[in-house]
């Protein structure tokens, strides 16, 4: 009671009327609780069930709002209405909105940096999981009526031709690691065992020498039996996976994204995946996203593609929105936190 009473009083004299763009991403289920973002707001919060509007429904949805909530769908903000002052990013990505024309226009752009932590890391480990006994092809065989491993004419044989290794000893190299979730990735994979190795600007060997730095992104790919990706999408890190660099991993290699998509160059790595370079690769991010009906990603069988399932567990998506509603009380109090922009 206590702590509810403040904060009545500090919306009856701040108020915004705010807009969930697309609230149908955030709560496809309907098991989030939107309460303390209207209260924070002293108003009702409207909430557009969609999941993916456009452009230019995202301006006739802002009409009438202060306060714009948006989950990873494009923003032109030269099309929103003059009232709009506050954007908040519902996720740790901004790259959807024009930060330079935000700022122009006199808008504040906030994220949620560390919502997803523990579900992202668990994610990671649930595919170094995956792929150290080759469950993948186990269950791509069995979906496909393929018994060989079971009733074939030798199927230890058969078995003996997968993937099947304890993790204990082996290297995880985590691409942009030193941020929260490349460090409790770690975190995770040293309770396995696993060496951890971090490359990124701001990477220095840490934690009692627990985490390695890489000198640079060719000793992490070198020597590193798992790859997985924690960089923000920007110009120094789109395409950053190619031929070039992908080559430059170990052919029993596994690489594994739940950043963004576009880090990687898809059709350098299908090509890739398709030549057996690299053993095998876990998408849950994608370049398109979704990817096109007839993406190979979805024929290849050392791929595990998933569809962005990082964030969607039901305690992450109401951290998220109770992290939105922060931000939003942050603002209206005069001392915005998680400004992306000038």
């Amino acid at each position: 009671r206590r702590l509810v009473r403040p904060l009545a009083s500090f919306v009856r004299h701040n108020m915004t009327k705010a807009c969930v763009v697309n609230a149908g991403r955030l709560d496809f289920d309907g098991k989030i609780d939107f309460c303390m973002l209207e209260l924070v707001c002293g108003t009702p919060v409207t909430k557009h069930e969609h999941h993916s509007p456009t452009p230019s429904e995202i301006a006739q949805f802002a009409q009438g709002h202060t306060t714009l909530v948006t989950k990873e769908v494009p923003i032109d903000v030269t099309l929103l209405p003059d009232s709009i002052t506050l954007i908040c990013e519902a996720g740790t990505g901004y790259n959807n909105i024009d930060l330079t024309e935000a700022t122009k226009r006199g808008i504040t752009v906030c994220n949620v940096p560390a919502y997803s932590t523990d579900a992202v890391a668990q994610l990671v480990m649930t595919q170094v999981l995956n792929f150290s006994c080759s469950m993948h092809l186990q269950i791509h065989a069995n979906a496909n009526g393929d018994q060989t491993l079971f009733h074939g004419s030798n199927p230890f044989k058969s078995f003996g031709q997968l993937a099947h290794f304890e993790l204990g000893g082996k290297t995880i190299g985590l691409i942009g690691g030193s941020g929260t979730i490349g460090l409790k990735t770690g975190k995770l994979a040293r309770a396995f065992g696993m060496n951890v190795l971090v490359w990124s600007r701001s990477a220095k060997d840490c934690g009692d020498g627990k985490y390695k730095a890489a000198s640079d992104l060719k000793e992490l790919l070198n020597n590193s039996d798992f790859v997985s990706i924690h960089c923000p999408l920007n110009t120094a890190t789109a395409g950053l996976l190619n031929k070039q660099t992908l080559g430059w991993m170990k052919p029993t290699a596994f690489l594994i994204n739940t950043a963004r998509g576009a880090v990687i160059d898809e059709d350098d790595l299908i090509a890739v995946l398709k030549n057996k370079t690299i053993a095998g690769a876990a998408m849950d991010v994608q370049h398109p996203e979704p990817p096109t009906v007839s993406s190979p990603l979805f024929e290849l069988n050392n791929v595990i593609v998933t569809p962005h399932i990082g964030w969607k567990r039901v305690e992450t998506r109401q951290r998220l929105v109770n992290a939105v509603a922060e931000n939003v009380r942050a603002f209206l109090a005069g001392a915005p936190v998680n400004v992306v922009n000038s």
